[in-house]
């Protein structure tokens, strides 16, 4: 009986003292979830501080916008402000041009990329590490370096003031695009281009029937940041265009600047304007834009 009592005691020591550390556990994971979730709160909000300061700024009188304190509920709100904003400056044209151009680079940008990224992927041909290496390396290289040198490009072309520059060359897809498609490409079992090539699919069959449909996550991600990229665009703008019709959205709301006074509340106006389709596109493609950016790290 003592030893029988010998044995179990210690037993039930351990048994105490593994439920004392498994409830401490649990309280250390959940104060730590606590804590994750409040500085991701505090982070969340300190992000969207300055689009609801724009907002706020866009729905106030001209001469409420510098008052002190501030008021963040502006007092009287004046809607008006974005029917002015639109028609004080041909800013539907602004909408029409970067709606072209920014759908028109998106939809190249995505066959290039695509095409490109699964070349380098799948395809066997001497020095393709050496090629994929190289167009890496060309995103080392700023913008602002081959500006110039564009600008005498395109002048000589024929260029200048068309929206050419804005569309051809960002069309032809970027190193980051390719770099992202090729990722993705390289996660796709061999097995499937296999069995395509067992039925008689040459390359470019393969890569319409097989890598295309199965390249949905990576695609819309590439697609948000291309339409983001060229939405925002302001430097190409800026440097190539010269007559007012043909401005984008980020040059035209530039132009509410004055030299001398800015009318603050019709700028921040334009600019909640300019956020709408940035905002539809990235909301319904959420779901894709995230597993496109968490499968692209992978490699099979």
């Amino acid at each position: 009986m003592s030893e029988r009592a010998g044995v179990t005691q210690p037993r039930q020591v351990y048994s105490s003292a593994a439920r004392r550390s498994g409830v401490w556990a649990k309280r250390m994971s959940a104060a730590g979830r606590l804590l994750l979730h409040a500085v991701l709160l505090i982070t969340g909000f300190l992000t969207i501080l300055p689009f609801l300061w724009m907002l706020s700024t866009s729905l106030k009188s001209e001469g409420t916008v510098f008052i002190y304190p501030p008021k963040w509920i502006p007092d009287p709100i004046v809607w008006e402000n974005y029917l002015e904003a639109w028609t004080f400056l041909p800013m539907g044209q602004a909408y029409v041009n970067s709606l072209k151009i920014g759908l028109i680079v998106t939809a190249g940008s995505l066959f290039t990329s695509t095409l490109a990224g699964y070349t380098f992927a799948k395809l066997q041909f001497p020095g393709r590490n050496v090629l994929f290496v190289l167009l890496l390396a060309t995103m080392m290289i700023p913008g602002q370096v081959t500006l110039v040198p564009s600008y005498i490009l395109y002048s000589y072309i024929g260029w200048i003031d068309t929206h050419l520059p804005l569309i051809v060359p960002p069309a032809l897809g970027g190193a980051f695009g390719v770099f992202l498609m090729r990722q993705y490409y390289m996660t796709i079992p061999a097995d499937l281009e296999d069995a395509a090539r067992i039925d008689g699919c040459n390359p470019w069959q393969t890569y319409l029937r097989i890598m295309v449909p199965l390249s949905g996550p990576p695609v819309s991600a590439l697609a948000i940041f291309t339409f983001m990229g060229s939405w925002n665009d302001f430097l190409g703008p800026l440097v190539f265009l010269n007559s007012q019709v043909k401005f984008t959205v980020p040059l035209m709301i530039a132009s509410f600047q004055g030299l001398y006074s800015t009318n603050w509340s019709l700028l921040m106006a334009a600019a909640s304007i300019a956020l709408i389709p940035v905002l539809i596109i990235y909301i319904s493609a959420q779901r894709y834009f995230i597993q496109g950016i968490t499968l692209t790290g992978m490699k099979a």
